[in-house]
């Protein structure tokens, strides 16, 4: 007797079949995916940040020492240290430009040194002076200030605060110097023009001479022999010596 499978014994169920295929293609779509996707990633692990940090704009400052929360790849990497080096620039220590300054590589005075300083001239001791002395004194207090106009600047350029009284009350004495060096020049040119209305009537003096011929006195003229000169010349001799006395003190 020969014993025949049933034509139902290989098939499986329609049910059984519907879990098996579903099974072969989930089976099939996570093995592709793991062999199209690798995860990883460029952060190292002990970079990873532990807290929550909700600034976007977190950074380095180096003017406020701030940085990042969490250690970064390179925190205990030394950073490199710069050069200690100075370029050496030839400078002319006779230069112009160095008037501006209190001396030459130095940029300001202390307050202590600013207030270092003498009284203005007067307009009496500058009518003594003569005009090279006068030109000379102006142009120095010209250099002064020049001086304390850029130790004011540089005052203000970096907020330092202090100074300012000293450099005000120093500049305020050279330019009472500087008005009376205008004083006295001011007396001498309306001297001068007196002086030249003075000689336009003096019969002795013509201006219209050259030179050398300007003041003609009258005792040298024609016409004066010399008795009258010799005459001259003792009044004004004894008049030299009777001033000499007086200025002599009495003993």
């Amino acid at each position: 007797m020969s014993i025949a499978a049933a034509p139902n014994a290989l098939r499986a169920s329609s049910g059984c079949a519907s879990r098996l295929g579903l099974a072969l293609r989930e089976g099939s779509t996570s093995t592709l995916s793991s062999m199209r996707v690798a995860r990883f990633t460029t952060t190292a692990p002990q970079c990873k940040r532990k807290t929550k940090d909700s600034n976007k704009r977190r950074g380095v400052s180096s003017l406020y020492r701030s940085g990042p929360r969490e250690p970064l790849s390179m925190s205990n990497v030394p950073l490199p240290k710069p050069v200690d080096f100075k370029p050496k620039i030839e400078v002319d220590e006779g230069h112009g430009l160095w008037g501006f300054f209190p001396a030459p590589g130095k940029l300001l005075l202390t307050p202590k040194e600013t207030e270092e300083h003498g009284r203005a001239w007067t307009v009496e001791e500058l009518r003594r002076k003569s005009w090279e002395d006068l030109h000379t004194l102006w142009w120095a207090c010209c250099k002064e200030r020049n001086m304390l106009a850029t130790s004011r600047a540089e005052l203000l350029r970096g907020k330092l605060g202090f100074g300012e009284r000293e450099i005000d009350t120093r500049d305020e004495e050279v330019t009472r110097t500087m008005r009376a060096i205008k004083h006295a020049l001011t007396e001498r040119f309306y001297t001068w023009q007196d002086a030249v209305e003075v000689a336009k009537s003096d019969p002795e003096i013509n201006l219209e001479g050259g030179e050398g011929q300007v003041y003609t006195p009258s005792a040298y003229e024609e016409g004066y022999d010399e008795a009258d000169v010799a005459a001259i010349a003792e009044d004004e001799a004894s008049r030299t010596l009777a001033e000499k006395e007086l200025k002599e003190p009495a003993r």
